[in-house]
């Protein structure tokens, strides 16, 4: 009953605003929804930083303590999930200062190209429909790890996240036009990589 009244009580003003009040609250059943919600995706976004599933596991944790700690600080007007990354990113390069690297590329250096970046889904799908799509998605991992961290993270909030290039500019703190042309190159050297692969 508690439940209905809740998504009763978000869906009667925008989300934004009910997410801002609700941690403000620390309301319990709210910051549970929020986990179901972005629990594969913030997990996939740290695993492409990191390129760790034990630090991805780690930072997931560390990024919902923060988020319980400092949700009063959620202004309710951007997106959630651009401040969620945005809390994430922080606690990757934080720890890359722990470690004393000299920057979040340094951390992300591709390594082994033939790593599988890409967890498994939450939901997923029949198995003949995993295996059609298979090689294929191997194929796109294969190329972003291969690709500098600087483009592989603004592919993949533009295009796994679907964040907008404003919030993407705010998550990776650079300028719009350091974002866009991260983006174009990112775009370029993945296509490269993928039509070489063809020849």
């Amino acid at each position: 009953m508690g439940s209905a009244i809740h998504l009763y009580a978000l869906s009667m003003e925008p989300e934004t605003r009910a997410v801002a009040r609700g941690l403000r609250r620390r309301d319990p059943e709210l910051l549970d929804s929020l986990i179901a919600q972005y629990e594969y995706r913030l997990y996939r976004y740290l695993l492409y930083l990191t390129g760790s599933p034990e630090t991805a596991r780690d930072l997931f944790q560390e990024t919902w303590l923060r988020v319980l700690a400092r949700g009063h600080q959620y202004d309710g007007v951007t997106r959630f999930e651009a401040w969620l990354f945005s809390i994430a990113r922080h606690l990757v390069i934080d720890l890359s200062r722990r470690k004393q690297m000299a920057s979040l590329d340094e951390m992300l250096e591709p390594g082994d190209g033939g790593r599988n970046w890409e967890p498994s889904a939450p939901d997923a799908v029949s198995p003949i429909a995993q295996f059609a799509s298979q090689e294929q998605s191997q194929r796109l991992s294969a190329a972003m790890a291969q690709l500098l961290p600087v483009y592989r993270e603004v592919l993949l909030l533009r295009f796994q996240e679907e964040l907008s290039l404003e919030e993407i500019a705010a998550v990776v703190k650079a300028p719009l036009s350091t974002v866009k042309s991260r983006l174009y190159r990112g775009l370029n050297a993945a296509r490269e990589l993928l039509e070489g692969e063809q020849l």
